[in-house]
């Protein structure tokens, strides 16, 4: 392709995103969803949630179904005035109990709900609250009028897989993992560092 070719295809492309860029004027928050059955929904979530850190942004961080192991992006951003609620139960079929597990994701729901009050907070991460959801441990409705009552400026990203149909539509911005290889199923263990 000839550098004048080049030139009005890119020229062509620039203006392209240049009318959508433009066309955005709409200033708020915005409601993210990692879904999917692949790896990378939370590493999403944190490098999203490291970005606004770095911004000067506060953020704040609720984990479901996450046991007592090392967390390094809570060691990292923690320092950082990142407020951490972790339920800390573990997965839900290590633990096989439905009440004490739907009781430890009410209590740590309490702090979601707190947070995503706080007009203060710029984001609010909610990793792998699709399970809480589909499980039955906390009520569609409240997820749904929390997310709906939130500061206007306020933004927030959800993670986990089989995310539920009413907050897929609520979303802005929906990104499905898919997966294709994963270096468990080779019998790799999981990693400190690169898997939590």
């Amino acid at each position: 392709m000839s550098d004048s070719r080049y030139q009005e295809r890119q020229q062509r492309v620039k203006e392209k995103v240049d009318a959508r860029v433009a066309a955005a004027q709409s200033v708020r928050g915005i409601v993210m969803v990692f879904t999917g059955n692949g790896k990378g929904k939370t590493t999403a979530a944190f490098g999203t949630a490291t970005r606004a850190v770095g911004h000067g942004k506060k953020v704040g961080v609720i984990q479901f179904i996450k046991g007592q192991w090392p967390n390094g992006e809570r060691n990292l951003l923690e320092p950082h005035g990142v407020e951490f609620q972790v339920m800390a139960t573990g997965f839900t079929w290590e633990t096989q109990n439905k009440e004490t597990d739907t009781q430890a994701c009410l209590e740590v729901w309490v702090h979601a709900e707190r947070m995503l009050a706080d007009a203060a907070l710029d984001l609010v991460v909610l990793d792998e609250l699709t399970y809480m959801v589909a499980y039955d441990y906390l009520p569609l409705e409240r997820v749904m009028q929390a997310l709906q009552q939130r500061p206007e400026h306020q933004s927030v990203i959800i993670t986990g897989r089989g995310c539920h149909r009413d907050i897929l539509e609520y979303a802005d911005t929906v990104s499905e993992l898919r997966p294709v290889k994963h270096a468990f199923d080779a019998g790799i263990k999981a990693q400190l560092g690169i898997d939590y």
